[in-house]
């Protein structure tokens, strides 16, 4: 009798080895993931390509340094077939300006990769899903918000990210969050679960996700391709990448939707946050500030001169007047 249960535990205990050892859900996907030390052999990176002015150190990838103009991407070269993931950035955006700086970065799950183009770095009418962190502190027209900003755009190919406008046409949501220069680590989380959209942050040094945005009705296909992008103008920042964390989350099939094809999908959202109407900016005056104060100046004397001619004129008026009665 105790040889038997000897025999059944130890049957029991392989069987949960081997079956740990094969369930390999919620952990970490390495084909999908970037973490120190990042290079191989030579200037390659396993598993990603960066191209532009993409710089990879023993510390970060910086996506642009703090100068005008530049532009960089980093895309993974695997495509996704997971369903359900957490996608966890560690990043660090800083520089030497404090009151102007720009543009941002932004994280991609897109059809095509390596596609440079204006949207934070890449090609406009996208097929996927963006993430953007936009610190633009002169940001275009009329906003209730503040930046830094972070929101997230579906795309089928349909779409224009208007960038006058922050693509707040077209974005899903977004929310407030002061990530640039900070003496800490900053993440972020952007988390796709049963066609559920949620992006969480860390930014406050607490070691806990905050919640920014959760969005439903999100559908997105499988074998698209992550990717980091950014892109500096007039106004720049560092743009650094710490370390990149591809989660497949354990997701019960609870109705069935395990069965369908997701590689034939179409990206959409159901819901998408009220547009507001495309009203152009007033034009600057091409006068300077000097000539802007003679302008007024010379205006002022004309004023000043039409009202002593006017009184002038009223008294020699009076004057007549008298001497006719006389």
């Amino acid at each position: 009798m105790y040889i038997r249960s000897f025999i059944l535990l130890h049957v029991i205990y392989y069987y949960n080895l081997a079956f740990a050892q094969w369930n390999t859900k919620d952990f970490l996907k390495r084909e999908h993931s970037l973490i120190k030390p990042y290079q191989s052999t030579g200037m390659t990176i396993p598993f990603w390509d960066f191209a532009g002015s993409t710089m990879v150190t023993n510390n970060y990838i910086r996506l642009t340094p703090d100068v005008q103009s530049k532009t960089g991407t980093l895309w993974n070269t695997v495509p996704v077939y997971v369903k359900h993931w957490d996608l966890q950035v560690h990043f660090k955006t800083h520089g030497r300006a404090k009151d102007l700086y720009g543009d941002g970065f932004a994280i991609w799950y897109a059809k095509d990769r390596l596609q440079t183009g204006p949207v934070f770095g890449n090609n406009d009418y996208f097929h996927g899903l963006s993430v953007i962190l936009d610190t633009y502190s002169n940001h275009n027209g009329p906003h209730s918000h503040q930046h830094p900003y972070i929101s997230a755009m579906v795309n089928n190919g349909s779409l224009h990210y208007d960038h006058d406008r922050d693509g707040t046409h077209t974005q899903l949501a977004g929310c407030e969050a002061k990530f640039r220069n900070l003496d800490y680590d900053t993440h972020i989380s952007v988390k796709y679960e049963r066609d559920t959209l949620t992006v969480s942050t860390d930014m406050e040094n607490k070691a806990a996700w905050k919640e920014c945005f959760k969005v439903t009705g999100v559908k997105l296909p499988t074998g698209y391709y992550f990717g980091l992008t950014s892109t500096t103008g007039d106004l720049s920042d560092n743009h650094d990448i710490l370390s990149i964390r591809l989660y497949e989350l354990d997701v019960p099939d609870d109705n069935g939707d395990d069965n369908e094809d997701r590689s034939k999908r179409s990206p959409s959202a159901v819901f998408f946050e009220s547009p507001r109407d495309h009203v152009s900016d007033p034009k600057p005056s091409t006068l300077s500030g000097f000539k802007m104060f003679l302008l007024i100046l010379i205006g002022a004397i004309a004023i000043v001169a039409c009202i002593v001619i006017g009184i002038m004129f009223y008294q020699k008026q009076q004057e007549q007047s008298r001497k006719r009665f006389y």
